[in-house]
């Protein structure tokens, strides 16, 4: 039963870290046209957001191989969605562009936090290194796609709560991860949280002080 209960554990880990890799990579594709950038530098910023993060949280953790050189068909669905997506992009208005991004980075946001989260409690971290773990896989592909398209990172400006978000996401799942319930129930209230938290900062301004 045990490994039964494991395999359909992993299984949903790996939902979820295909949802916030399609999510981030949104994003990217969408940064990167606004920058009018080619096919190649929309898939090059594509890649880097969906797969920034977890690659630094795979380093910082020791896990070999990276989870997208182990996971190589993610590698593959971001090229795929690039070509898809390339001739779609410069059709889009702005004001829903900007909307797309929103929309695509909370929700990226919310499912990396809580799977660096997951697989920092499985490497038997500290509990707040599993926090921070969260929260670096969650932001840091945005960082760089900022970085690359020559933006102040999102999560440095005075804006939005961002990081704030993932950090209580991260607490959420620890939390109801050891209680008894369900690691299906942890993993979805934790993403709820988090994207709840980052639509309501957009929604009524919230801010933290300066």
């Amino acid at each position: 039963m045990n490994i039964g209960i494991r395999i359909n554990i992993t299984t949903l880990l790996h939902i979820v870290e295909a949802l916030g890799i399609l999510s981030f990579a949104c994003s990217g594709f969408i940064e990167a046209r606004r920058k009018d950038m080619d096919i190649v530098g929309v898939f090059t910023v594509a890649f880097i957001t969906a797969f920034g993060g977890g690659t630094l949280r795979d380093l910082l953790l020791d896990r070999r191989p990276l989870f997208w050189v182990e996971h190589h068909e993610y590698t593959l669905m971001v090229f795929i969605v690039a070509l898809v997506a390339t001739p779609i992009l410069p059709h889009l208005r702005s004001g829903l562009s900007e909307k797309i991004i929103i929309i695509a980075d909370t929700v990226g946001l919310g499912v990396f936090s809580v799977a660096g989260t997951s697989l920092a409690v499985d490497a038997g971290m500290p509990v707040f290194v599993c926090v921070m773990m969260g929260v670096i896989t969650g932001i840091f592909g945005g960082v760089l796609r900022d970085v690359i398209c020559n933006e102040i990172p999102l999560v440095f400006r005075r804006g939005h709560l961002y990081a704030t978000c993932s950090f209580a996401g991260c607490w959420t799942f620890l939390v109801l991860d050891w209680l008894p319930v369900s690691q299906a129930v942890a993993v979805g209230s934790s993403v709820f949280v988090t994207c709840a938290l980052r639509y309501l900062s957009v929604r009524f301004d919230l801010k933290l002080p300066g």
